[in-house]
């Protein structure tokens, strides 16, 4: 992609106009600075973006955000509206690991009263949480229990006795999507998932013991309940086995129904069908049952956190690890917006698609918590593991100018492979223990594909989302313990 190709808008937003290719609908929009640029150009990121603005009932633009970088099919950081009624919906804009998420455990304690500990603390988090690929969690649940947690998410947990009724508050969507149906998930990928509740996985996934070491606005920090030099837990993972196994099935089914709806690509994994068609809601209904393990899935982490928290500090201490919020960014949601038809007021049901990009909305939002009504819904956004991770909410500005949604996290600037050959995971972990950060990994070449090299700027990313005005920055974290597979 040349410079030519595309055209500022402001500061910190540009376009690629509908005229760039001739089967394009809508322009493709994407958020950087100018000095983020030449990064993003050298992959093929925008040009996937200009591939997701030709899907059928695609509305006003396909954005892109400033982690952007290649995916499968969706650019990771892409954002797209679908007519709900005559567009379609697209596994590859939603990605393998649906409902990829994070959430924001949040403690009583300084990092000064318990930094002789953290090391202990992070050795604990390590044995009690499995992680790694295959690795097996506590349970093992039958086809009914399965079913149960498929069909009701962190709701079950509360029944038994995993999570606490708050946990429920302060998820995205209560932790449940209400239209499932667990007959649309495969026997195959029931098997791969039956026994990974509870568990954190491989690759970017972690667990993280953080400081805050910054806050930008006191007052919406205090309503969050965070403060200065606060120890807070990062969990970040998705729907592990189970949900790459709905999207492939899924894709493959997709890319044989494309026929009968005369549906044409420019690429085969944008696979799609419409989102009324039998296909497009089986679909919808296994990515959201899929959706809700992975709550499941990272409630049950928090269970095994504050466990974990309880053999370091004392029985009933990891009750007071109390979460912030948990949001996803590998969905699709029904929600309504304006999008730009000759009516400014209308607005339209849309399938709006997050692949490595999470809600901002804005205050008084009706799926806004209660207690954050005035604030706006968290947004957290986690860098690599050696820099920092912040805390945003959002703002009304996301609901005009992207969808209601924000980035996810730095994004990838250099492939697994790369990272691995410009350093050994042995060398990385002294780096990173020499700056005070512990660090617990089940592999040392995994370690190594996560380098914070391997990732763009967070700083500049998050820069990008706060002067663009779609979230605005609340308190920055920085690392003191990493837990990987």
């Amino acid at each position: 992609m040349e410079r030519g190709s595309f055209k500022k808008v402001n500061d910190y937003a540009w376009e690629i106009p509908e005229t760039f290719r001739s089967d394009m609908l809508v322009p493709v929009r994407f958020f950087a600075s100018e000095d983020m640029l030449d990064d993003i150009m050298r992959d093929e990121s925008l040009y996937q973006a200009v591939n997701v603005a030709t899907l059928p009932g695609v509305q006003k633009y396909a954005l892109v955000m400033p982690d952007m970088h290649e995916g499968y099919g969706f650019p990771i950081g892409g954002v797209a509206a679908m007519d709900a009624k005559n567009g379609v919906i697209s596994p590859g804009g939603i990605g393998f690991d649906i409902n990829c998420g994070v959430r924001l455990l949040a403690s009583a304690v300084t990092f000064q009263e318990i930094q002789k500990r953290v090391p202990e603390l992070a050795t604990q988090l390590f044995q009690d949480i499995p992680s790694g690929v295959g690795r097996r969690g506590p349970i093992r649940l039958s086809t009914k229990e399965l079913d149960g947690i498929l069909t009701r998410g962190v709701g079950r947990l509360v029944e038994s006795g995993h999570a606490a009724a708050d946990d429920l508050t302060y998820c995205e969507a209560s932790g449940c999507l209400t239209g499932t149906d667990p007959a649309m998930v495969s026997k195959h990928a029931k098997g791969r998932g039956r026994d990974q509740l509870g568990t954190m996985g491989a690759g970017n996934h972690f667990v993280e013991i953080q400081r805050i070491d910054t806050i930008f606005d006191e007052s919406v920090a205090k309503t969050l309940g965070l403060f200065k030099e606060q120890i807070c837990i990062l969990i970040h993972c998705g729907s592990r086995g189970l949900g790459h196994q709905v999207a492939t099935d899924y894709i493959k089914i997709m890319l044989g129904a494309m026929a009968k709806y005369k549906i044409e690509i420019p690429d085969r994994q944008l696979a799609c069908a419409p989102f009324q068609s039998p296909e497009g809601q089986s679909y919808w209904k296994a990515m959201q049952a899929a959706a809700n393990f992975a709550w499941a899935n990272r409630q049950m982490i928090t269970w095994e956190t504050r466990l974990a928290w309880d053999k370091i500090f004392g029985k009933g201490e990891g009750e007071k690890l109390k979460l912030v919020y948990d949001v996803c960014h590998n969905i699709a949601k029904v929600e309504e917006y304006g999008t730009g038809a000759k009516d400014a007021n209308a607005k339209m049901k849309v399938m709006v698609h997050r692949k490595g990009a999470t809600r901002a909305f804005p205050p008084h939002h009706p799926e806004t918590p209660e207690r954050y009504k005035e604030i706006g819904q968290p947004v957290i956004i986690p860098g690599s593991m050696g820099t920092a991770s912040y805390v945003l909410v959002g703002t009304a500005g996301s609901m005009t100018e992207s969808f209601g949604s924000s980035c996810h996290g730095a994004g990838r600037m250099m492939s697994r492979t790369a990272a691995k050959k410009k350093i050994r995971g042995a060398d990385l972990k002294q780096e990173l223990e020499a700056r005070g950060i512990s660090v617990r990994s089940g592999s040392m070449s995994g370690l190594a594909e996560e380098a914070p090299f391997a990732y763009k700027d967070v700083e500049k990313v998050v820069d990008v989302v706060h002067n663009t005005g779609i979230a605005k920055r609340v308190a920055r974290l920085r690392p003191v313990g990493v837990i990987k597979g």
